[in-house]
């Protein structure tokens, strides 16, 4: 139960990240919807395993009854176990502060261009629950032509990016999330152009 409850908590982190590596970057913010309810998940989660360990760790009650045998537990019923789905479960429930490290890391491309083809953009984006919403869509938007840098915050909604404008429109960073992401782009803003 406790893992369950811990995969649950941090399943809207890690769709994003099989998304990517399935190839099937879409279906990256189909679990944004539990995330309202991960500091529940998360609560349900410690105290199963709480009680577990506490289970595990209380003195056994002296039972006079000569048909009890000392048995050596099974491996599912050991500490050891315990141990490693305690494990599991803290690495399922901090996943959202390393997810970053599952996105490839774009290079740095030194682009010339002209001063009034350079263009800052925002774009409201609705669904983005964690760091790794922000990888994700920073990833969909530096793989595209022409894009210089890109920031964005799951916690504004906001992704600022700053791209040349003859190679790739608003419209076309928009759709990009959006296909590649799953989530859904509200507002799309000129802040400057560079050109005018």
């Amino acid at each position: 139960m406790g893992v369950v409850t811990a995969i649950a908590a941090s399943l809207c982190c890690i769709t994003p990240v099989l998304a990517l590596i399935a190839g099937a970057s879409g279906l990256a913010s189909s679990f944004s919807w539990l995330e309202p309810a991960r500091p529940y998940l998360i609560g349900v989660t410690i105290l199963v395993i709480g009680f577990a360990w506490y289970q595990k760790l209380k003195s056994k009650k002296d039972i006079d009854c000569e048909c009890e045998e000392d048995q050596k537990p099974s491996f599912w019923q050991s500490k050891k176990f315990l141990g490693l789905v305690t494990v599991f479960a803290v690495i399922m429930l901090a996943f959202p502060y390393y997810s970053g490290i599952f996105f490839p890391k774009n290079e740095t491309k030194t682009i010339i261009i002209k001063e009034s083809d350079f263009m800052e953009a925002t774009l409201t984006i609705e669904g983005m629950t964690c760091t790794g919403c922000e990888h994700h869509v920073n990833h969909s938007l530096t793989s595209s032509e022409g894009v210089l840098e890109v920031t964005s915050s799951y916690e504004t909604g906001i992704a600022k990016v700053k791209f040349d404008k003859t190679k790739v429109s608003i419209d076309k960073l928009a759709m990009e999330v959006e296909k590649e992401t799953g989530y859904k782009v509200l507002e799309k803003k000129i802040e400057k152009d560079y050109g005018n």
